[in-house]
């Protein structure tokens, strides 16, 4: 899979990944319009080009309130973030090119008030969507938001996982769209994020569907 030309589908207003957009920014939105007053923190796993996060930014009364971490693997869509930010003047969106995985790319940074992990839990194992959620618990401050993606998610216990780790359900979308977007609040306890893990492996869904046939 091109992880850079997947992107052009979000050029489409009407293709799956736009319409798919549109739900995120909304979650980020509501979770930035619900945030304490102060400093906020945002972190973004597997970021891709940015543009959700970077398009709510760019309009949002508190983007001087926000600073962003934003990790992802291919060069070609941190410079395509990094421009949308400089263009947009968010001067404190920081993008990281690397593996996205990697708990060392957060440790010094969470716990974050917002976390999106979009574009992930559909690309990789069942396993590691589980694991992903627990780590989750390290990387999202309490009363802080998760936003997440997964097409398929009513096939998987993703929505029980959640909750017994104490992320409370403030939208999910429904069965009568297949884009599966989601925003919990986290209302457990605050705990360290441990150094020089792999929290999962980025498998991508196209392999995961292959090995279904």
């Amino acid at each position: 899979m091109d992880w850079h030309t997947w992107h052009d589908a979000y050029d489409n207003p009407d293709s799956y990944l736009a319409h798919r957009l549109t739900l995120v920014k909304d979650r980020i939105r509501e979770a930035l319009d619900a945030a304490p007053e102060g400093e906020l923190r945002v972190v973004s796993l597997c970021a891709g080009q940015g543009r959700d996060l970077i398009e709510v930014l760019a309009e949002h009364p508190r983007n001087r309130d926000v600073t962003a971490r934003l990790v992802e693997l291919d060069p070609r869509n941190t410079e395509f973030a990094r421009k949308l930010a400089a263009e947009a003047g968010l001067d404190r969106v920081e993008v990281v090119t690397g593996d996205a995985s990697l708990t060392d790319h957060y440790a010094d940074f969470a716990p974050a008030d917002i976390v999106v992990v979009c574009g992930v839990l559909g690309n990789v194992v069942r396993a590691d969507m589980e694991r992903i959620v627990e780590y989750c618990t390290s990387l999202c401050r309490p009363g802080g938001t998760l936003v997440w993606t997964r097409t398929r998610h009513f096939d998987t216990p993703l929505q029980q996982w959640l909750e017994e780790r104490e992320f409370e359900p403030m939208w999910v979308s429904g069965p009568e769209v297949e884009h599966g977007v989601g925003a919990h609040r986290y209302g457990g306890a605050s705990r360290q994020l441990p150094p020089g893990v792999s929290m999962f492996d980025f498998i991508g869904y196209d392999v995961l569907d292959a090995r279904e046939l």
